[in-house]
């Protein structure tokens, strides 16, 4: 397991001074992203080789919400290696070494030059390794699609600006989970989020929510003017 030791930052934080889920999100992004640094497989080793690694899928669950300035400890290790397809757990610890968040997420390995799935070099595999996947994410549940509600409400439609992408020209993928948290109730507190990414949104595009309710969660599609989704996010309060 890769790990680093964080506290809980003022920007991570809401109104009662606990971090919220973007906060644990961009805590589980950075943690990959330092995991891949440190390796040697980083940003500078993929633009080299014209690669990157596209986020599919993500299935946060959270159990306790650290506070302001409250030290943590952030982990990451991938369990699985496919032909052009990784997956990789995420654990986040609070000042007692309790589990106070984890997650599960899948990537495939991109060609950027023509913008389609390739093999994963070998000595990538290598060089990362595998561990256990986290037996909470072992469930016959877990990994399912999530469903779509029969009736969807369409909310005003919005434009992606500069400050919505990240290092591949792309919404990032934190960006889409926080614009879908606009719309949840205010009194609502995600205990679960899963998303699916279907294609990147980028600067210009402009984006058309839609927003259901499927028993205890609520499902927020956003989408292009064709109704064809960027992404869809599911939050739920387990």
């Amino acid at each position: 397991m890769y790990e680093y030791d964080s506290r809980v930052r003022l920007t991570e934080v809401d109104q009662d001074q606990l971090m919220t889920l973007t906060g644990i999100l961009n805590a589980f992004q950075d943690c990959s992203t330092f995991h891949s640094e440190d390796l040697g497989v980083g940003l500078g080793y993929l633009e080299e080789r014209s690669r990157m690694w596209v986020l599919r899928s993500w299935d946060i669950r959270i159990f306790s919400r650290p506070k302001l300035a409250e030290r943590i400890r952030v982990g990451t290790w991938p369990y699985a290696f496919g032909k052009v397809t990784g997956q990789r757990n995420f654990c986040l610890l609070d000042a007692g070494g309790n589990l106070a968040a984890c997650a599960d997420s899948d990537w495939v390995y991109m060609d950027t030059v023509r913008m389609r799935p390739v093999r994963i070099e070998e000595e990538v595999g290598r060089i990362y390794g595998t561990e256990p996947q986290l037996f909470l994410f072992q469930e016959e549940e877990a990994g399912a699609a999530i469903r779509i509600p029969e009736d969807l409400e369409k909310e005003v439609p919005f434009d992606i600006h500069v400050w919505h992408l990240d290092v591949n020209h792309h919404v990032n993928n934190g960006q889409y989970v926080q614009l879908a948290g606009a719309y949840l109730p205010k009194d609502f507190t995600v205990g679960r989020m899963k998303a699916e990414y279907k294609k990147p949104a980028v600067l210009g595009d402009r984006i058309y929510p839609r927003v259901g309710r499927e028993g205890d969660c609520f499902v927020v599609l956003l989408e292009d003017a064709f109704g064809k989704p960027y992404a869809v996010i599911e939050f739920g309060q387990e």
